[in-house]
């Protein structure tokens, strides 16, 4: 009895760890993906995932995660919080490239008209001065109303504030002219 009793004790235990050990939903490009981020002290589940590349060089994994279940860019601008993950795969992405990528991404996302909103891109381009590495991983946590929260390798780096910087910068991933079709498909859960 006592024996059934340890085996069953063992078993719960076991069951109990992996119950509370956070999996991984899938990996892309050698980079596990959380099912579940918590920014702000709130949670937020991954919507979807791809990668980003050019001349078939896979360059980041991009993630967004919602409250709740997004596949459409309405429905990603009207929720009150939203994040989109970059984790950097290659290391041919330098902080100057990405600052490039970044300023055609917001010249695209509003329709060429980036002035409007020029003060918080030059407050955000300043968050991608510092070097850029394989295995970086910014987070953009997007909050409707507020604006934009940049974390870099989990250590919050600022805000910008700004519903319609906040607009630009989601379109850049997901709206009619995203950095890339399939990513933007892969994020949307497509």
């Amino acid at each position: 009895m006592k024996s059934l009793l340890r085996h069953l004790l063992l078993i719960s235990a076991v069951i109990s760890t992996i119950l509370s050990t956070p999996l991984a939903a899938k990996t892309l490009a050698d980079v596990p993906l959380a099912n579940e981020i918590v920014l702000s002290e709130q949670a937020l589940q991954l919507n979807g995932a791809g990668i980003r590349s050019k001349f078939f060089m896979d360059l980041y994994v991009g993630s967004l995660y919602t409250q709740s279940p997004s596949q459409t860019l309405e429905s990603v601008l009207n929720a009150p919080r939203v994040a989109i993950r970059l984790n950097i795969v290659s290391g041919m992405i330098t902080s100057e490239k990405m600052q490039d990528a970044i300023i055609e991404g917001f010249d695209d996302a509003t329709d060429g008209e980036p002035e409007a909103i020029q003060p918080q891109i030059d407050a955000f381009m300043a968050l991608f001065s510092a070097p850029i590495a394989e295995g970086d991983q910014f987070t953009l946590e997007a909050v409707k109303d507020l604006g934009v929260t940049a974390y870099k390798n989990g250590e919050k780096q600022a805000t910008v504030e700004g519903e319609a910087f906040r607009k630009a910068l989601l379109k850049i991933w997901l709206g009619d002219k995203p950095a890339q079709k399939s990513l933007k498909r892969a994020m949307l859960g497509e």
